[in-house]
């Protein structure tokens, strides 16, 4: 039985998976001819070696199409049997309308309900949750979610502290009811708190501060971070979300073939492994070579352990995120 379901509701399964990063690289050489910095002291401070950025007429919605046929043809649907659109990116191509509109319309999809959620680097998780529970409702076959970030758009290439650590990319996934009991996402814990709103935010370009010369003048329209507390309270939130999830579902750590976590710094997941007594072996990465895509991040490692057999039937899947809100988030999935 799974629990999620208390036995009244289908398994929801991952069916596809798809991913897209731009061409482009730029690496920690070419930002040290930008910034004060090093190769040296990126890698040893984050474990980014590069990222990739894409083109200025390379738009999120752009990004997400691209992963998302990925993901449709690897689950062998087709377009008229994606029922849902859910896309969860903080760089959306423009405030309104939604993304997951702007890629429902590029994919050629039917009239399905589409939408976006702004939860940033948890954002991949909660579509994941909202997706599933819709997918149970019986009203819902497949759903296509989507991870979609061009962070470069909103990161100031003048700040060593925060132009270091940011890429684009898009990551999705095709979720599908299933009749076989007891796998697929087994469940998801969600939380947030306000109150730290301001360790990583943009302030520009909403009511609170609408744009103006003064605003742009004034470098509002980038995100702004403050590193050490972003650290500490990831660390601690993710911890305290993975031991509640495993708790939850009796799950023990070293039952889990992998941990899928937010690819941010290292060092939180160096951290984490630590605490969790889950040994480093187990956190797949591909920071080194993306860095930061936001919500694109757990679905871009996702589809790389997939393709490289690194998940099997009956395996137990850990993902766990944080983000900018301050949200964070964690899935347990049994791959079926």
């Amino acid at each position: 039985m799974n629990p999620l379901n208390n036995g009244t509701g289908p398994s929801v399964i991952i069916a596809g998976i798809g991913s897209y990063v731009p061409p482009r690289i730029l690496t920690n050489d070419d930002l040290s001819h930008m910034v004060d910095t090093s190769d040296e002291w990126i890698r040893t401070r984050t474990g980014i070696r590069e990222r990739r950025i894409a083109d200025e007429n390379e738009h999120t919605s752009d990004m997400g199409v691209k992963a998302a046929r990925k993901a449709i043809e690897k689950a062998r649907l087709q377009l008229d049997d994606i029922d849902l659109v859910i896309v969860a990116t903080i760089t959306p191509d423009m405030p309104f309308p939604s993304t997951a509109c702007l890629i429902q319309n590029k994919l050629g999809l039917r009239k399905v309900p589409c939408f976006d959620v702004e939860a940033a680097c948890s954002g991949f998780l909660y579509i994941m949750d909202i997706a599933s529970h819709m997918l149970r409702s019986g009203n819902y076959r497949h759903a296509l979610i989507i991870g979609a970030e061009k962070l470069s758009s909103i990161t100031d290439w003048k700040d060593r502290d925060t132009c270091v650590l940011f890429g684009d990319g898009a990551g999705a996934v095709v979720l599908s009811r299933s009749k076989t009991p007891d796998v697929g996402v087994l469940g998801t814990l969600m939380a947030a708190s306000g109150a730290e709103s301001e360790m990583l935010y943009m302030p520009g370009g909403g009511s609170a501060c609408p744009s103006t010369l003064d605003s742009v003048n004034n470098s509002q329209h980038y995100l702004k971070m403050a590193g050490k507390e972003v650290f500490k309270n990831a660390v601690r939130v993710m911890e305290q979300s993975a031991i509640e999830i495993l708790k939850k579902y009796s799950i023990k750590p070293e039952s889990l073939t992998c941990v899928i976590s937010h690819q941010a710094n290292i060092r939180i997941i160096e951290s984490l492994s630590n605490r969790l007594k889950i040994p480093m072996e187990k956190f797949p990465m591909n920071l080194d070579r993306y860095g930061n895509t936001s919500a694109a991040s757990i679905p871009l490692v996702l589809e790389e352990v997939c393709q490289n057999g690194g998940i099997k039937t009956g395996n137990y899947v850990l993902m766990i995120a944080f983000g900018a809100g301050m949200t964070w988030a964690s899935t347990l999935i049994k791959w079926h």
